[in-house]
């Protein structure tokens, strides 16, 4: 017999919302793209302090919504998922209609 995932709850896909309504989070996350970077590389591409960028990649961390890979003396931080960077697009595409609209 095949198991099944719990189904996603309200309560947690709130908190997950949550999680991403912080600006500097979506802008660490579209920073990173579809491919791993260390921290200096968002640093630079953000312009967010390093203790900054390190609290809100430890948030997304145990969140599940990125993985950090050490290579060498480094961690590049990574998408959990790239499917999370296709819905924010295609969040902000939605958001951008609905002003057009109006």
């Amino acid at each position: 017999m095949r198991k099944t995932s719990p189904p996603i709850t309200i309560n947690s896909l709130a908190k997950v919302m949550k999680i991403l309504s912080e600006p500097n989070r979506l802008n660490i996350l579209y920073s990173m793209g579809l491919e791993c970077s260390p921290v200096s590389a968002i640093i630079e591409a953000t312009g967010l302090s390093q203790t900054n960028v390190s609290f809100h990649l430890r948030v997304m961390r145990e969140a599940g919504l990125v993985k950090g890979e050490r290579r060498g003396a480094f961690i590049y931080y990574c998408l959990y998922d790239t499917t999370l960077l296709t819905l924010l697009n295609d969040m902000r595409d939605w958001l951008s209609k609905q002003n057009s609209d109006g």
